[in-house]
């Protein structure tokens, strides 16, 4: 008997489309970060890429629990002096909603090659519009815990 592993050619990838509104930012994030790595699937291999597309929609309705939107901290820094920069979660959701998600979701996907390529696979928009219609996304339903 000998063990399978998938290459390019064996990989179908679909397209999913995923509303934000309501979803806890963290749950939504681990979800996502499984169907972009392809374990949602009986062929999942860790060195290859069987991941699908994801679409996220309404990234700016979006929940955090507790004391997030004021707490948490992204932080950065430009590579010159005194370059480091601080926002919190509420002003960079302010100013860039999309952000938000495509940072937590990036922090749980592979810190390789491998894992920018998946990464590449997210699609988020701040809205309810998205120009992915083509691809036919099939809607995904997840039950959120906050009501």
């Amino acid at each position: 008997m000998k063990t399978f592993c998938p290459n390019k050619n064996d990989i179908e990838s679909q397209w999913h489309l995923i509303d934000a509104e309501g979803q806890t930012l963290g749950r939504l994030s681990t979800t996502v970060a499984n169907i972009l790595r392809g374990k949602n699937k009986a062929i999942f291999t860790p060195h290859v890429d069987c991941g699908d597309f994801v679409i996220i929609i309404n990234a700016e309705k979006i929940k955090v629990t507790g004391n997030k939107e004021t707490q948490k901290l992204y932080r950065h820094h430009s590579g010159y002096p005194g370059g480091f920069k601080e926002e919190t979660l509420g002003s960079l959701r302010n100013r860039r909603p999309e952000a938000v998600i495509e940072k937590a979701v990036r922090g749980m996907l592979p810190h390789t090659r491998l894992g920018d390529h998946q990464f590449t696979k997210l699609k988020v928009y701040a809205g309810t519009e998205h120009p992915h219609e083509a691809q036919n996304p099939v809607a995904l339903k997840l039950e959120s815990k906050l009501a």
